[in-house]
């Protein structure tokens, strides 16, 4: 028991969010329960709508606190972030607890080179040297199997297609070894060759570094290969939460069932074909 406490990484207990309005206040989120321990990948899996990318800016404190009544507790390494004053949370992005974002594109500023906000990250939590984190960069870009890291440095947003987008996000979430990665839909604006070496990288690190992912996504296909466990989200609340093979092969909840249904056939089995 004690070892299993120890290893709980992040504890999420009655996490619940309310959007205020003139009128009122609208539940957006209900109260939820989960946990990760150290090297687990829970999967959080729903329709868009069902309050999954809620979820997940409410546990990074992201959402804005003049509109939105956030309650409950989200425990990282048994620090407690709700609440947490928005100059010390920002230590904690990044180098804690990262966050690798839906659309890839939409992640970078266009008018600075991949380097310059690749070296800002690292600069941000440690006291490396320019030299000392562009030397980091392009060894966390050389394990991310991206061609010529030291000229894809000096290169723009937009001249990277997706699929290495993607990856350099990765290769930033990754350097300073969170302890706990939030990837939310990482593999939507992929194709498939893409998607399968996102989700190779994505386990790669969990196995090397033991850290623990929380991947959201509305594709059960992609959960069913990386996820030790599932929560299934419906209207903001969890409807079912199991081992990832108990939760396929015995689903207990209607809705479960009907996403189980409605996924496409497609398997990293196929799409390891297709990637060769």
């Amino acid at each position: 028991m004690d070892d299993g406490a120890k290893s709980k990484v992040l504890e999420v207990r009655g996490l619940q969010v309310k959007l205020q309005t003139g009128t009122g206040t609208v539940p957006l989120l209900e109260p939820i329960d989960f946990e990760l321990k150290k090297g687990q990948v829970l999967g959080l899996v729903g329709e868009s709508g069902s309050g999954k990318t809620v979820t997940c800016n409410a546990l990074l404190q992201l959402l804005d606190r003049q509109t939105m009544d956030v309650k409950g507790s989200v425990r990282l390494n048994g620090r407690e972030l709700n609440g947490m004053a928005a100059e010390e949370m920002r230590r904690i992005l990044g180098k804690d607890i990262a966050l690798i974002m839906q659309n890839p594109m939409n992640a970078f500023t266009p008018v600075y080179t991949i380097g310059a906000q690749f070296m800002e990250t690292i600069r941000t939590h440690t006291q490396l040297t320019t030299r000392q984190a562009r030397n980091l960069a392009i060894t966390a870009l050389e394990k991310m199997n991206l061609p010529e890291p030291a000229k894809l440095l000096k290169r723009y947003p937009f001249q990277l297609s997706g699929g290495m987008l993607q990856r350099v996000m990765i290769a930033i979430s990754m350097c300073l070894r969170p302890a706990v990665v939030i990837a939310d839909e990482p593999t939507t604006a992929l194709d498939v060759v893409n998607q399968l070496q996102v989700l190779r990288e994505l386990d790669r690190l969990r196995t090397e570094y033991g850290t623990s992912i929380l991947l959201i996504s509305h594709d059960l296909g992609v959960i069913s290969q990386m996820a030790d466990e599932v929560a299934v989200m419906q209207q903001g609340r969890i409807v079912e939460q199991a081992e990832v093979h108990r939760l396929f092969n015995q689903p207990q909840h209607e809705y479960t069932k009907i996403l189980l249904h409605a996924r496409p056939k497609l398997s990293l089995r196929d799409m390891n074909q297709v990637g060769g």
